[in-house]
């Protein structure tokens, strides 16, 4: 078997990245949408956030509409690829009819 990225691999980093890469290069997604749409709390959306920052898939920006700080989440070039790699590895495994 194909060795998958045990980063993505996750069931929730897999849900968050996946989510992420079905919105355009260079377009991004506010925190509390992304919870909504993935039904998490937002200190475990945080946590799997972090892991996947830490290996550069996403980027984070934090920033102020008015006085209300807002968070913006992108999958960043280098985890657009590795979801790329990921799901190529995936079709890889040796199904039941092959």
């Amino acid at each position: 078997m194909t060795d998958l990225d045990p980063v993505i691999h996750a069931a929730a980093r897999l849900r968050i990245t996946a989510s992420l890469a079905v919105i355009p290069a260079g377009d991004r997604i506010a925190f509390p949408r992304l919870q909504h749409l993935l039904d998490m709390t937002a200190g475990n959306l945080s946590t799997h956030l972090r892991k996947l920052e830490d290996v550069s898939y996403v980027t984070v920006t934090k920033t102020h509409h008015g006085r209300t700080p807002a968070t913006y989440l992108e999958l960043s070039k280098t985890g657009r690829r590795a979801f790329e790699d990921y799901v190529d590895a995936l079709r890889s495994v040796p199904g039941e009819n092959t």
